[in-house]
C-alpha cells in the first residue's frame, strides 16, 4: 500500500507531522470511551490534536509540501480580507514532490470525510456531547481544506475570468 513515500519526501518530518495529528485525533476519538472514563480528558486531548493539526497544516506542511498557503489580512477599516496563494515554479525548480503532493491532498481530502462520517454517527445515536467535538474536527479540517482548495484553484474572481477566457477562446474557434 505504502512504499514508504515519507521516507522519500524532500520533507519527510512535514509529510509525517502532515498525517500524525490528523490520525491521532480519529484514533483517540475512537479508542477514548475504552481507554478513559474521563470524558473532559478526550475532550481536551482530541482538541489539541486537532488545533496542533490545523496549525501545522495551515502554517508549515502547506507551504513546504505543495507550496500553497493562505491566511486573513485584517485592515485598517477593520475589514477582513482573504489571501489565497500558491508559489509559482521559479528557474531554480522549487517543483513540489509528486509523493509529498499526494500525501498532503489525500490527508486534507480523507480526514474531514471521517469527521463527517463521526459526525452523523454521533447525531443519529444520540451522542450531543460527542458531537460538539466531532463537530471542531469537521470546522477545523473542513477550513484548511477549503482555504487549501481556494489557493489550488484560484480565488473565484480567477474561475470566472478562466471560465469566461475558455468559452470565448472556444465561441472563437467555431
Amino acid at each position: 500500500i505504502c512504499d514508504c513515500a515519507v521516507l522519500h519526501s524532500r520533507h519527510p518530518v512535514a509529510s509525517f507531522f502532515h498525517l500524525f495529528f490528523r490520525v491521532s485525533a480519529i484514533v483517540v476519538y475512537l479508542l477514548c470511551e475504552f481507554l478513559s472514563s474521563s470524558f473532559i480528558a478526550c475532550m481536551v486531548t482530541i482538541i489539541l490534536l486537532l488545533s496542533c493539526d490545523f496549525w501545522a497544516v495551515k502554517n508549515v506542511t502547506g507551504r513546504l509540501m505543495v507550496g500553497l498557503r493562505w491566511w486573513n489580512q485584517v485592515d485598517d477599516d477593520g475589514k477582513s480580507h482573504w489571501k489565497f496563494e500558491s508559489r509559482k515554479v521559479s528557474a531554480q525548480g522549487h517543483k513540489t514532490s509528486e509523493s509529498e503532493s499526494r500525501i498532503f491532498w489525500l490527508g486534507l481530502i480523507i480526514c474531514p470525510v471521517i469527521w463527517v462520517i463521526f459526525a452523523f454517527s454521533a447525531l443519529f445515536s444520540f451522542k450531543v456531547k460527542w458531537l460538539a467535538i466531532v463537530m471542531m474536527g469537521v470546522v477545523l479540517q473542513g477550513a484548511n481544506l477549503y482555504g487549501y482548495i481556494r489557493c489550488k484553484v484560484g480565488s473565484r474572481k480567477n474561475l470566472t475570468s478562466m471560465a469566461t477566457s475558455y468559452l470565448g477562446k472556444q465561441f472563437l474557434r467555431q
